[in-house]
C-alpha cells in the first residue's frame, strides 16, 4: 500500500475522528502525520493544494486527495484485513451510519457556536444564532442519551463519532454540563475515553 499523507490539527474533532480509526485498525503506522494550522478566516496554502474546500482532514494518496472525514474514514477501513469498523450491510450498518450523522451534526453545530463566539468579533456576534446552535447540540444529546444502549459494544465508525463529538465539547464548551441531563450517555462515554485510541488522541490543552 502506497504511503499516505494526513493532513490535521490535534484541536480538529473530524481529523480526530481519522486518528482514531487509523489507530483501530493499526493504519497509523502507514500513514505521516502532517501538524497544520488554519482556521475559516486564516487558510493554510498547503491544506489548499490537496481539499479545494480547505478543509481538514486530508488524506493525500498517491493519485488522490481525499476528504472529508466520512471519506478517509470508510478509504481507511478498507485498507486492512482486521474487523471493519463500517458494518458491511444490514441493520448494524444503518445504526453505524446514522450514530455517525449525529456526531458529525453536533460537531457542526457546536463548531459554528465556536466560532460565532470566538473568530467573530464581539460587536458583531449575533446570540439567536448562536442560539440555535445549542438547540441542535441538545436535540442531538437528547437522541444519544435515549439511544445509549446501542453506543455500547465494540468501536464502529459511529461510536467513533459519537466520542470524538462529545470530546470536542468538553474541550470547548467546558462549562457546559451536558453529563447533568444525559446520565446514560456520560456514563458510557466515561468508558469510552478508557479506550487507548481514544487516549491517545485527547487534544491538548488550550
Amino acid at each position: 500500500m502506497a504511503k499516505m499523507k494526513l493532513y490535521y490539527s490535534p484541536a480538529s474533532p473530524y481529523a480526530r475522528k481519522v486518528r482514531v480509526l487509523a489507530l483501530e485498525t493499526g493504519l497509523d503506522k502507514k500513514i505521516e502525520m502532517v501538524n497544520v494550522a488554519l482556521s475559516p478566516v486564516a487558510p493554510n496554502a498547503d491544506v489548499d493544494k490537496h481539499n479545494p474546500i480547505g478543509k481538514i482532514p486530508v488524506l493525500s494518496v498517491k493519485g488522490i486527495d481525499l476528504f472529508d472525514s466520512p471519506v478517509i474514514c470508510e478509504y481507511l477501513d478498507n485498507q486492512h484485513k482486521g474487523r471493519k469498523l463500517f458494518p458491511r450491510k444490514g441493520r448494524d450498518r444503518w445504526v453505524a451510519l446514522r450514530q455517525q450523522a449525529m456526531g458529525d451534526g453536533l460537531l457542526d453545530a457546536a463548531l459554528l457556536a465556536r466560532y460565532e463566539g470566538f473568530l467573530r468579533p464581539e460587536e458583531r456576534r449575533w446570540p439567536e444564532w448562536s442560539k440555535g446552535q445549542m438547540k441542535k447540540i441538545e436535540g442531538v444529546l437528547g437522541q444519544l442519551e435515549a439511544e445509549a444502549k446501542a453506543l455500547k459494544g465494540k468501536p464502529t465508525i459511529g461510536t467513533i463519532a459519537v466520542a470524538c463529538a462529545l470530546g470536542y465539547l468538553d474541550f470547548r464548551f467546558s462549562t457546559f454540563d451536558w453529563r447533568a441531563s444525559h446520565p446514560k450517555l456520560a456514563k458510557w462515554f466515561a468508558s469510552a475515553g478508557r479506550t487507548p485510541s481514544i487516549k491517545a488522541t485527547v487534544p491538548p490543552p488550550g
